[in-house]
């Protein structure tokens, strides 16, 4: 019998505690899924997370101190292998694209039902995208992705290695999974994303990824 694996670790971030204990009381009811720690503060999430090392982040936007947007930016560079998960709410659309520019991996409406949460938790750590397909239209309609508007670029500015790449991107796949898949090494791997950033003028995985779909770069 094969050993069972390690729980999903969550770090629950939001400023009403209401709010953190109806998720902690969810998420300790289900097999496989911990939480290990909870913050009222953009601050604090970021400082817990640091120190605890979830794969997962529930992060609020609107929190004091340091809002979600902020402590998403700081987290995608300071720990990027921690997943992060923006929870909004319907009058927030706006800076839930800006905490997805921030390289949130996906978010979650605070009325999600249980299934729809726990799905999301366990797709977030697995690596996978959480968005539709409207979401990433917004993230390429507008000026932040990098400055500006971004212009439509031909598939042909990619090789067909880095066009692979950018399929797996746009899967999910983390760069061992990357690696693994195309028989190259992970070091391979990162300088081909780095090129891919470089030639869609982006700079995170979640712009490159709405650039790839809306302009059908891969396919």
């Amino acid at each position: 019998m094969a050993p069972p694996s390690d729980p999903i670790r969550v770090v629950l971030a939001d400023d009403h505690a209401v709010v953190r204990e109806g998720l902690r009381l969810v998420l300790e009811t289900e097999t496989g899924i911990e939480v290990v720690g909870e913050a009222a503060t953009g601050e604090e999430a970021v400082a817990e997370a640091l120190r605890r090392l979830p794969d997962v982040v529930l992060m609020d936007l609107r929190m004091p101190v340091v809002d979600g947007v902020a402590a998403t930016r700081r987290l995608t560079e300071e720990a990027p292998k921690v997943a992060v998960v923006i929870l909004t709410t319907y009058d927030e659309d706006d800076s839930m694209v800006a905490g997805l520019r921030a390289g949130a991996r996906g978010y979650l409406r605070k009325d999600v039902d249980r299934a729809t949460l726990l799905a999301a938790i366990r797709a977030a750590a697995a690596g996978q995208s959480l968005m539709q397909a409207e979401v990433l239209a917004r993230l390429v309609g507008g000026p932040g992705i990098s400055g500006g508007h971004a212009a439509r670029r031909p598939p042909g500015q990619l090789t067909p290695r880095e066009r692979a790449v950018l399929a797996a991107l746009v899967r999910g796949d983390r760069n061992k999974a990357i690696a693994q898949g195309l028989g190259i090494t992970e070091r391979t791997v990162k300088a081909h994303v780095a090129s891919i950033f470089g030639k869609l003028g982006v700079e995170t995985r979640t712009a490159a990824v709405a650039l790839a779909v809306r302009d059908g770069l891969v396919e």
